[in-house]
């Protein structure tokens, strides 16, 4: 609990400024409607018709998560409370859109992952949903957990703890577990699950330290932890810790020698090149 303490106190104490942000976004979108108009229906609704982000991602949300059981005019409402009223779950969202932008070579700007990223709009989601497990209304929470699960292929249980600067890169089958917690910026390849090993209750999902860098199909089970700016070679499975800056790969995993990257999350190098 401690370390997703002080990782929700990085998230808020970052520099990027939400004002400063959103304007640079705006502005974005209105040059995007210059070279295709025929974009001006949607960004009109989710950007230039709003007046910050939080609102802008309960426009956009909305309009992916509508169902016949919860519309959009039922959905929009609850999303614009936990954003525009919780600035700090907004400004994690931020820390998130910035990382996908300085990591992804695809993502030419940080309006792209809002409109267009499925990462980036579960991971979303899954922090409204987190917001509303705390405040004991579990049931509106799993139901967001589902519709999620339903639009992105992405299943994040409510409970979990998960900080800011993530990146979710395509997102496709990801599957993280109740108790699982993960620290600031880390980068998540997709097919990549953080489950338990059984029936087991408790504290049963992996911990995931800071800068760590989880490649593709990686299965991650039971209470583990992953040392910080650790690298986890794709389709590998670990069942053990692994020390800080340790690069693993295999099934099951095996250490392969320590990182070379500083930290793999934000160079986003798979390869399994180490130090020794």
């Amino acid at each position: 609990m401690e370390a997703i303490k002080n990782s929700n106190r990085l998230c808020q104490s970052g520099k990027t400024d939400l004002k400063e942000a959103w304007e640079k976004i705006y502005d974005y979108a209105i040059e995007v409607v210059g070279k295709e108009p025929c974009l001006e229906p949607l960004l009109t609704d989710v950007i230039l018709s709003r007046t910050c982000l939080g609102s802008a991602l309960a426009a956009r949300l909305s309009r992916k998560l509508a169902r016949e059981d919860m519309g959009r005019s039922e959905l929009e409402p609850i999303l614009r409370e936990v954003y525009v009223d919780n600035l700090e779950i907004t400004h994690a969202i931020l820390q998130d859109m910035l990382a996908i932008h300085e990591r992804d070579p695809a993502c030419q700007s940080a309006l792209e992952p809002l409109l267009f990223f499925k990462g980036l709009l579960a991971i979303s989601t899954y922090r409204a949903s987190h917001h509303l497990w705390t405040k004991d209304r579990k049931p509106l929470a799993l139901y967001f957990q589902s519709i999620a699960s339903e639009a992105f292929a992405v299943d994040i249980h409510p409970g979990a703890k998960i900080g800011c600067g993530i990146m979710l890169d395509h997102a496709t089958s990801l599957v993280i577990g109740e108790t699982a917690i993960v620290e600031d910026n880390v980068s998540i390849m997709h097919e990549v699950t953080l489950g338990g090993t059984g029936k087991e209750s408790g504290d049963r999902h992996p911990i995931v330290r800071s800068g760590v860098l989880i490649g593709a199909g990686a299965k991650l089970l039971g209470r583990i932890e992953i040392g910080a700016c650790a690298k986890i070679g794709a389709g590998s499975v670990v069942l053990a810790d692994v020390p800080p800056r340790m690069t693993v790969a295999g099934v099951p995993a095996e250490e392969v020698g320590s990182a070379v990257s500083v930290s793999p999350a934000n160079d986003m190098d798979q390869s399994l090149a180490c130090d020794d």
